[in-house]
């Protein structure tokens, strides 16, 4: 359990759709193994923590440092699916991002 940043995104999401807003949802929580929505970019499809900490013999802080570094390191790949989620929904483009965040 953690904090509740993935029930907050939920929550806002149901609310922001339910208000007719176009809204999309990036989860940067490389430890979050269970989303209960749709993401337009995950970065669990990049690198998860639990495979850094097995993989690495690196504890969660220094497995979640080192995700976060991998990410940046591979910006392109976050870039490039914000632009892809922006031209799948041109005409209906999301005027609102809900990030959830590690932490």
């Amino acid at each position: 359990p953690g904090s509740g940043k993935t029930t907050y995104c939920t929550g806002m999401l149901q609310f922001l759709t339910g208000m007719q807003r176009r809204v999309r949802v990036v989860n940067l929580d490389p430890a979050n193994d269970y989303l209960p929505y749709e993401c337009c970019a995950d970065i669990s499809e990049l690198i998860t923590l639990r495979d850094v900490m097995e993989n690495l013999n690196l504890g969660p802080n220094g497995g979640m440092v080192y995700c976060l570094e991998f990410l940046e390191k591979n910006i392109d790949w976050l870039i490039n699916k914000l632009t892809d989620s922006i031209n799948e929904k041109e005409k209906s483009a999301a005027k609102k991002t809900k990030t959830n965040s590690p932490g």
